[in-house]
């Protein structure tokens, strides 16, 4: 049986599609900016996984509130009926891509839902 943490991978959307990409889902309330529907090469938009506008708002990318709004954030996921979507998809993909849209790779809402998925409860994975 395959891992889960061998299934889930996050990408920026900015990034080239690759083969090895599999399903691509992009999990920004947001569409990106500068980056066309065809050259997201997206197999889901799953809008609803990103954090509420008013989280989103808060956070405003700021390192400093980052640990605030990863709690926030799983507090969100615990209730939200997305992520059984995205478990499911994992289950049936071999790879599935989690596409955010954020500059920095390791303070973004992406890598809080990774972590929450494989249940991680940590920042390294």
């Amino acid at each position: 049986m395959t891992e889960l943490k061998d299934v889930l991978v996050i990408k920026r959307i900015y990034d080239e599609a690759a083969d090895d990409d599999g399903y691509r889902v992009l999990v920004d309330r947001l569409w990106p900016r500068g980056v066309s529907k065809e050259r997201a090469h997206l197999d889901l938009w799953l809008k609803e996984i990103a954090p509420s506008p008013p989280l989103r708002t808060e956070f405003a990318h700021m390192q400093e509130r980052f640990e605030d709004f990863r709690r926030s954030y799983q507090a969100e996921l615990e209730q939200n009926p997305a992520v059984e979507q995205l478990l499911e998809l994992a289950a049936a993909e071999k790879r599935v891509t989690l596409l955010y849209g954020a500059r920095d790779p390791e303070i973004n809402h992406a890598r809080v839902l990774l972590e929450f998925l494989l249940g991680a409860g940590k920042t390294d994975i």
